[in-house]
């Protein structure tokens, strides 16, 4: 498997003959890093955890260029349905899914999901965070937005995840140190990759805090170079 971050939550896994976006927030984004083209080249399948705008963010037009199938909760994809979306796959927390030659289960995530507009916000089904299973790959969890929870624990036995995808930048996710304490004490990932920092100035700019609190632990911590494709 390759992994490649574009800023934010946004990452792309290329396995097999898949190529699988996860939130790929990429227009309006100002830590976007990377070449568009490349990063919607040949996508499969895009998995949205939530209804929030810097998580959807180009989802229906790359689903509209590539045909890819989109993968969220049942009700943000209605959303989409209703503004053109025509390659789907629902699901909700707790459920697993095979959608075309790797599985997909929608965890728990402690945070909101929802869109506003002309200043009025609606609710799209529960946040989520995503596990992607495919054989003879490792098991790779993106957490989404989400606050540190004890349940994280059963999340590790069931699913074993060897790669985490940790939001870290504070204010609307974890801190830096909260997501250290998650990781260590919760998980027993191979890599750990930070994510959902340096775009906005109202969250942490870089990973250098979660860096140091994970420092002497077996984990791994990644901080990859956006754009740039990593062998998982």
């Amino acid at each position: 498997m390759n992994i490649t971050w574009y800023g934010h939550s946004a990452f792309r896994l290329d396995f097999a003959d898949k190529a699988v976006l996860i939130d790929p927030f990429f227009t309006g984004n100002p830590g976007f890093g990377g070449d568009r083209d490349a990063a919607v080249r040949g996508v499969t399948h895009i998995l949205v955890t939530h209804g929030h705008g810097d998580h959807v963010g180009d989802t229906l037009a790359i689903a509209a260029e590539t045909g890819a199938t989109v993968v969220s909760n049942y009700e943000l994809l209605m959303w989409l349905a209703s503004q053109g979306l025509k390659t789907f796959s629902p699901m909700n927390t707790g459920g697993t899914a095979d959608v075309g030659g790797f599985e997909v289960t929608l965890v728990r995530a402690d945070h909101s999901a929802g869109m506003v507009e002309a200043g009025v916000g609606f609710p799209l089904g529960n946040a989520n965070g995503v596990i992607v299973k495919a054989a003879g790959e490792p098991t790779v969890y993106h957490m989404g937005d989400t606050d540190l929870f004890g349940d994280m624990a059963l999340i590790n036995e069931i699913h074993a995840p060897q790669i985490g995808i940790v939001p870290i930048g504070d204010r609307f996710t974890m801190g830096a140190k909260t997501a250290a304490l998650a990781v260590k004490r919760f998980f027993t990932f191979k890599t750990v990759i930070p994510c959902h920092y340096g775009t906005f100035p109202i969250i942490a700019p870089n990973a250098d805090e979660f860096v140091a609190a994970m420092e002497g632990e077996k984990t791994k911590v990644l901080v990859p170079e956006k754009g740039k494709a990593f062998a998982a």
